[in-house]
């Protein structure tokens, strides 16, 4: 683990549609509010690329949107190599995410990698993937996203 302050983190599930996107959107906005967010690179990706270049899921941009945060203008991307040693942290949402993030991994990587809750909160659980689910799946992955990210801001 990386003792020197983080200034860049991405955040990786399976498409880039729902968790990821919304952990981008919820981080940015806490670190906004505690005022560490200056010189911060934040982003998202997702383990496959299916989904690359839409924005998140209507159901993602809904859930942020009810707590005053805009995600609407990302785009989904597919992780790659060069975020191994462009980010100083890699964060799966579920230990899948984490295999496949953990298998992409290059020679030359320097970014710490784990499971989201994890290297926040030192809880070995995972934010579940709210796809198939309904619009309080999301709300909940809010919630998780929300108690984790102000975990993971303690390291920045």
């Amino acid at each position: 683990m990386k003792t020197h302050p983080l200034r860049s983190v991405l955040f990786v599930c399976l498409g880039n549609i729902c968790r990821s996107p919304l952990a981008e959107g919820v981080f940015r906005s806490v670190l906004a509010a505690e005022g560490k967010d200056r010189g911060i690179h934040i982003d998202s990706a997702g383990t496959n690329g299916y989904h690359t270049g839409e924005a998140p899921d209507e159901r993602s941009i809904l859930a942020a949107r009810q707590h005053g945060i805009d995600i609407s203008d990302q785009r989904c991307r597919q992780l790659k190599a060069e975020d191994f040693v462009s980010f100083d942290l890699i964060l799966g949402m579920d230990r899948a995410n984490v295999a496949a993030i953990q298998a992409r991994r290059p020679a030359n990587a320097t970014a710490e990698t784990g499971l989201f809750s994890e290297i926040a909160l030192g809880e070995a659980s995972q934010i579940p993937d709210p796809y198939y689910g309904t619009q309080a799946d999301f709300e909940r992955v809010y919630r998780m996203v929300l108690k984790a990210s102000k975990g993971l801001s303690k390291r920045f």
